[in-house]
């Protein structure tokens, strides 16, 4: 264990929320609740406005209505809360090599590995400089918690919110933990809470009390151990750098059961040009394909198919994706979907193709030797999400003509109109889509009602929540007030 508090942990404030607020001047200091809106959705993240009427995350969404009906309800727009985690991200990784994220809002920073601080004084003068430059960079706050192990700077950024620094000085850890509640410390879920308190442990002093031996004999040895080293304030785990990602996956919740088999195969053949947007997305391909199907009756099944290489091509995983969809039975009834990649490489079949290639291309053949070609397959380009794709079983006769489908207005998202300019959408319904016309750095906006078929109205990419003096994202902007939800 070190002895000066240098593992910063920076959680940033109802990220999602906070995010929709700096985004939407009409929200600002309101409830906002981000997360699937129909009727089997659940909340994502939901502000400090609206946590004071009970809603919070993982509460289903219809609960979430019942406790705060005059709430902004909004679908996530995760581009750009990804656009703001790498910028907060960045913003870590210069104070550190060793940085290690949870969560796109949520990360370890070893600030000693850094060389920035080997003292508290120095360590929380870091702290209150990370989250003045988060705040100017990104217009939201992050609490930040200081300590000298990773269960401790948590412990600490979770006392912090919102928007605050605590720093645990060294040799006050015990005194600390003591009388807090057992679900504080790492790996003590639901079920070990209900299992300690049933042998009438529901503190981590009283873990502490109990001894090793006792908590071995309730929870196993691994379990057991860790969880005892833990009460007494130790926690040797390392800040470690960014893992690898191990797989790449989507997964759509239908708000009614799907049970046209038509249907289920078009869905599956969206998910998995969604899928490969992602894969691409972060410079992988991949060799194992996965389907996830929760049926009506909540089990669920997963299918999987290894291919012979790493692929990124969308017609190969619809494909492979569709092959496994028929070892499945759906006649009673679809609630959940979803295609997965893992095995993931930095290369695909097609790059050991064409090295491959180029090596046949300097050998000289012997002679009497034929050389073989390999005919080009042609590959089916990636529709539209929502769009029919081969296999679909939707019947078309080669050129008929299709109706273009539904436009689809997420409330939340961003828009742009050829006469009003950039805003974004309220609600929709009926034929209808209701606009909020207003950005980041504009006063509240106007509301505005067109046809979901106006051909002025689009869907646009998100705005920067910061604008520089210059015009440009980010960087030395003044941060906007009331951007947070803190």
């Amino acid at each position: 264990m070190r002895t000066a508090p240098t593992i910063l942990h920076l959680d940033m404030d109802a990220f999602y929320a906070s995010a929709e607020q700096a985004a939407k001047p009409s929200l600002r200091g309101k409830a906002v609740v981000v997360g699937g809106l129909g009727p089997r959705g659940v909340v994502a993240t939901a502000s400090y406005e609206a946590r004071r009427f009970g809603v919070h995350s993982a509460m289903p969404m219809g609960q979430a209505r019942r406790l705060a009906p005059n709430a902004a309800y909004l679908v996530p727009r995760f581009g750009l809360y990804r656009e703001v985690s790498e910028q907060v991200m960045g913003l870590l990784r210069q104070l550190s090599p060793l940085v290690e994220p949870l969560s796109l809002d949520e990360a370890f920073v070893d600030l000693e590995a850094g060389g920035v601080a080997d003292a508290a004084a120095s360590a929380r003068a870091v702290g209150e400089r990370l989250r003045a430059d988060i705040l100017r960079v990104t217009g939201l706050t992050g609490s930040v918690g200081l300590a000298v192990s990773k269960m401790l700077a948590k412990i600490a950024s979770e006392d912090a919110k919102p928007d605050g620094l605590v720093l645990i000085p060294p040799g006050t850890e015990r005194g600390l933990l003591g009388p807090m509640p057992v679900r504080v410390l790492p790996g003590v879920g639901p079920a070990t809470g209900d299992h300690l308190r049933r042998a009438g442990i529901t503190t981590v002093a009283e873990i502490a009390e109990a001894g090793e031996d006792e908590l071995v004999r309730l929870l196993g040895k691994a379990h057991g151990g860790a969880l005892y080293a833990m009460a007494l304030a130790r926690d040797e785990r390392p800040v470690v750098a960014e893992r690898d990602t191990k797989s790449v996956s989507v997964e759509d919740t239908y708000d009614v059961d799907i049970h046209d088999r038509v249907r289920v195969r078009m869905e599956v053949a969206r998910l998995a040009d969604r899928c490969v947007q992602r894969l691409r997305a972060a410079g992988h391909s991949g060799r194992t394909i996965v389907l996830k199907v929760r049926r009506f009756d909540f089990s669920t099944l997963t299918r999987s198919e290894t291919l012979r290489g790493p692929t990124d091509d969308p017609a190969v995983v619809r494909e492979a994706a569709a092959r496994l969809l028929e070892s499945v039975d759906t006649t009673g009834g679809v609630r959940l979907l979803g295609v997965g990649v893992s095995g993931l490489a930095d290369f695909t079949q097609e790059d050991l193709f064409a090295q491959a290639h180029a090596v046949l291309q300097t050998e000289s053949l012997a002679p009497g030797a034929e050389g073989e070609e390999t005919a080009a397959v042609p590959v089916e380009p990636a529709g539209d999400e929502g769009g029919s794709h081969a296999g679909s079983g939707t019947g078309e006769a080669a050129g008929e003509p299709v109706a273009p489908a539904e436009r689809r207005w997420p409330s939340g998202h961003d828009v742009r109109h050829a006469v009003y300019g950039p805003g974004w959408v309220q609600g929709s319904g009926l034929g209808r889509v209701t606009v909020r016309f207003e950005t980041p750095d504009s006063a509240p906006g106007r509301v505005r009602t067109f046809r979901t078929d106006d051909p002025e109205l689009e869907a646009s990419d998100p705005l920067p929540l910061v604008v520089a003096e210059g015009g440009e994202a980010a960087g030395g902007a003044v941060p906007l007030t009331g951007g947070a939800a803190g």
